[in-house]
């Protein structure tokens, strides 16, 4: 009865923060402003965003023909929508659907699993690296403008120089052929913890072994297509770019137009709701957009519009990956 009442809390805790950032914003005024939209606007922020979802599967097969791996763009598309939407419906849009990243392609196409988790990793790897980037960016600019006042302070700077350091110092090691991942996987092997668990530390071991390969691939790749990497770097950073034009383009519809620094602080605050671990970042979405938008002396219900429109449009995406996924897998 507790673990099915604890895979509820993440979604109660979504639902009230919901509930309270919809219940101190007028809703009128949200209303007023998602009616101004027209069509054409409208079109125009789906074939953008479609562009940015070619751009970051294109970072993945650019990683999968660095292995060797000649797959189908399109069937790539799909995987990259399954996973996405195994991701956003589970707490942390961040995580979740990797498993199926690596399943797909090797239950389609017979990629080895050890290049399978290889190109998924590095593709991780460099999506969070952009993010993180990002976010760093974003805080220091935050705190050197005071655009959020006094709230956001030097420990803030230092989580966000945390988070970053993580995709750099993973993609360091493995360009000077260590394997950070299973190295951590193997000392926690050795705890007494799983001396009781034979079965589980079985197939923590298998997991490590594999890690470990995929690593070395890794490792490898580096050397042997070194431009293949600073390509998927590339597209990454265009992908984001387009982001954040298609977060500008989106306020402006609605009737605001943000100056660099709000358009910065505004982003930020919806990146730092992503990285909470709940399901699509319900209510945290919604609430960083209200609270950002207040802050700046704006009027929050821009905000939570905006955030109705990432969050239709990313339900939809998700639906679909979800359904196109679960054929997938059906048919397998």
């Amino acid at each position: 009865m507790k673990k099915r009442l604890l895979k509820f809390v993440p979604w109660l805790v979504a639902g009230g923060l919901l509930v309270l950032v919809l219940s101190n914003v007028p809703l009128t005024d949200t209303w007023t402003a998602l009616r101004q939209l027209q069509w054409s606007q409208i079109m125009l922020l789906i074939a953008l965003n479609g562009l940015i979802l070619i751009l970051l599967n294109t970072r993945w097969w650019i990683i999968l023909r660095g292995h060797g791996q000649r797959i189908s763009f399109p069937a790539l598309f799909g995987y990259r929508l399954a996973t996405f939407g195994v991701s956003y419906f589970t707490p942390g849009p961040h995580f979740g659907g990797e498993p199926m990243q690596v399943y797909l392609v090797e239950k389609e196409f017979q990629t080895p699993r050890v290049t399978a988790v290889a190109a998924m990793s590095l593709d991780k790897s460099l999506e969070l690296l952009v993010n993180f980037t990002f976010l760093l960016a974003g805080v220091i600019i935050i705190t050197q403008q005071q655009a959020l006042g006094d709230t956001v302070r030097s420990e803030v700077i230092f989580i966000a120089g945390l988070l970053f350091l993580v995709p750099v110092g993973y993609l360091l090691a493995m360009w000077r052929h260590r394997a950070p991942l299973s190295w951590l996987m193997e000392q926690a092997i050795r705890l007494p913890f799983w001396r009781r668990k034979p079965v589980w530390q079985s197939r923590l071991q298998q997991g490590q072994e594999t890690v470990y390969n995929s690593e070395r691939e890794t490792a490898l790749f580096f050397r042997r297509a070194p431009w293949s990497l600073v390509l998927a770097l590339l597209v990454s950073i265009a992908a984001w770019v387009l982001m954040i034009f298609e977060f500008w383009l989106m306020v402006s519809f609605l009737g605001l137009s943000l100056s660099s620094v709000q358009l910065v602080t505004a982003l930020t605050a919806a990146r730092i709701a992503i990285l909470l671990l709940l399901p699509g970042s319900i209510g945290a979405l919604e609430a960083s957009q209200a609270f950002a938008f207040g802050a700046m002396g704006l009027n929050p219900a821009i905000g939570i519009s905006a955030s109705l429109l990432i969050r239709g449009r990313d339900i939809v995406l998700g639906t679909i990956g979800l359904w196109w996924g679960s054929k997938k897998v059906t048919l397998g």
